[in-house]
């Protein structure tokens, strides 16, 4: 198929892309900078120059492909209404331009923040509806194009998506703990993440293109949940810091923006993907990628 690929660059979809290369797959995709164009073309990818604002593009690309994995996001954290902003247009764009067409729409999404206190499972709807809602309401709103003859698919990923080179959640809660010598973790340290090595993500992409039903969640989670505790130990064994709780009301302050993310519930199951696509993590854990250096330099 010939795949339309929007964050192609980015941490999950430049090995996303890679994996649907393999699968003997073409690409397309948008790229921002021109670093990020060299890099995908020197992989064999066509490059159409755009960002998320470019919605004429985003229409052009959809419209000409067999099937569109939109993986970009602007993760303005200290602006979310931009990025939400985005990301529903974005989605509207796609819908508008695959509607009708029976086309596979594999759309990125999260786990964290859909269930109170237990696992998500591929069975519970995210609870954001409407432009001002996370992301838009952006997973909704592109399930809803099955009734429009649009082979929709929510990859739901956990808050983690860990390996050697991640900046993402966990390297933030590293440069928090650098910064106040101390590793922490919020409050008792019970409330869990799902994890994922980023190599399973990306062939979990792969297989969602080639088997996943329409109107399916799959969810992007090899471990069902690290508490942060287990987390905030692993950094400081690594970092050879103390380990403490950290008050709750005092998050913000001492992780940064990262505070009000770690002290949610994240944690996830994935049984009912592992079925439906028959796939089988076999990347390392979280732990282990904190322990092997993956975010820090052991010693340091």
């Amino acid at each position: 198929m010939q795949v339309f690929v929007t964050g192609a660059s980015g941490w999950i979809g430049s090995a996303a892309v890679d994996e649907l290369l393999a699968d003997g797959h073409t690409v397309t995709a948008l790229a921002r900078s021109d670093a990020s164009a060299s890099a995908l073309a020197a992989k064999g990818v066509s490059v159409q120059r755009g960002d998320l604002d470019n919605l004429d593009g985003i229409r052009r690309g959809a419209a000409a492909a067999d099937a569109v994995l939109h993986l970009a996001n602007k993760h303005d954290f200290a602006n979310p209404a931009v990025s939400n902003a985005a990301e529903r247009a974005a989605v509207e764009t796609i819908g508008e331009a695959l509607s009708g067409t029976g086309r596979p729409f594999l759309l990125a999404a999260g786990v964290a923040g859909l269930t109170d206190g237990r696992p998500a499972t591929e069975d519970d709807p995210s609870p954001a509806h409407g432009p001002d809602s996370p992301r838009g309401g952006a997973e909704n709103l592109a399930l809803g194009l099955v009734d429009r003859d649009v082979h929709a698919v929510a990859l739901r990923f956990a808050p983690t998506v860990h390996g050697a080179g991640d900046h993402g959640f966990v390297a933030a809660v590293v440069e928090a703990a650098r910064r106040r010598g101390v590793s922490g973790y919020p409050g008792d340290g019970t409330n869990r993440w799902a994890a994922v090595h980023r190599s399973d993500a990306a062939r979990l992409v792969a297989l969602a293109l080639a088997k996943a039903p329409a109107g399916v969640r799959l969810h992007a989670t090899a471990e069902e949940g690290v508490s942060t505790r287990e987390i905030a130990e692993a950094i400081g064994r690594v970092l050879d810091l103390p380990v403490a709780s950290i008050d709750p009301d005092d998050a913000a302050e001492h992780f940064g923006w990262i505070g009000r993310w770690f002290g949610m519930e994240g944690s996830a199951t994935s049984t009912r993907t592992r079925e439906w696509l028959g796939w089988e993590p076999t990347g390392p854990t979280l732990v282990q990628d904190i322990a092997a250096g993956a975010y820090t330099t052991p010693g340091e």
